[in-house]
């Protein structure tokens, strides 16, 4: 068995142990750190893998190493776990955002290394991840980072990690939008008249079925979109709303924010 070891046992974490469990990953192979107590007797209780207060008796004689921690806790584990990572040269993945591949290769070593971005529908397997490899991932070990982000939901390669703030843009930050117009929906409805309840049900029923048409249906977004628009219908007077607002371009502009925010987040960790 691949041994995994998690450095951070926070939902995304485990999330990603509860789906691998799901596809028949022995917990046995699994070991994750946290630093709370509390987190710890909660992740063994369920899943029934080690859980460990230090990074490095977690990643003891792991094969797989997942960064499950926030940026700006890079610099206080990159010593603790760098003469370990630098014995065992294990698989190295990463889901801090925004955080550059040649930065953990600073930190913690010439390793193969994946760079991940999840998002937060990961939690119930619905997730989108974008992946990045240096030249030192194989073959083999690019299957076991996508088998591992797998069982949180759809995964997409990046060859140019340059877009990989562009993935955090359209999919990492992009269920917020989603909540956003969600939220948006449910406002304007109340203020037609209609019970807070009732409009966030219909709002959020349909936007769920709306994004199961547009996977499921294999037809581009364009064409669902015209087969829904009856000309000088209901959907047309309001297409022509965003359309005045100019839609495409509040959406260009917030995610060329979030993008840019990414590098912003890395070059700060320049700095430390």
């Amino acid at each position: 068995m691949t041994r995994i070891a998690f450095i951070g046992g926070g939902n995304m974490a485990r999330s990603l142990i509860g789906g691998l469990i799901r596809t028949g990953v022995a917990a046995s192979s699994i070991a994750v750190s946290d630093p709370q107590a509390e987190g710890r007797q909660a992740l063994a209780r369920e899943f029934g893998v080690a859980a460990y207060a230090e990074n490095r008796l977690a990643a003891a004689d792991a094969e797989v190493v997942l960064l499950a921690v926030k940026p700006q806790i890079m610099p206080a584990i990159r010593e603790e776990l760098r003469e370990v990572f630098q014995r065992q040269r294990p698989l190295l993945i990463s889901i801090a955002a925004g955080v550059r591949i040649d930065q953990l290769e600073r930190w913690f070593g010439a390793l193969p290394i994946v760079r991940c971005m999840p998002n937060t529908p990961a939690l119930i397997g619905a997730g989108a991840t974008g992946l990045c490899a240096n030249a030192r991932v194989s073959p083999p070990q690019r299957a076991q980072a996508q088998h591992i982000l797998d069982a949180a939901g759809l995964t997409r390669w990046v060859d140019d990690e340059a877009l990989m703030d562009t993935v955090t843009g359209i999919a990492g930050s992009a269920p917020a939008y989603f909540f956003a117009l969600v939220e948006a929906l449910e406002d304007a409805a109340v203020a037609q008249g209609m019970d807070r309840d009732t409009a966030r049900a219909l709002a959020a029923q349909t936007c769920l079925g709306a994004g199961r048409m547009l996977t499921e249906s294999g037809e581009s977004p364009a064409e669902l979109r015209r087969r829904v628009t009856s000309p000088n219908g209901t959907t047309q007077a309001a297409l022509e709303s965003f359309a005045r607002d100019n839609l495409a371009g509040i959406v260009a502009h917030a995610v060329a924010a979030a993008t840019r925010r990414g590098g912003e987040l890395a070059a700060e960790l320049d700095k430390t």
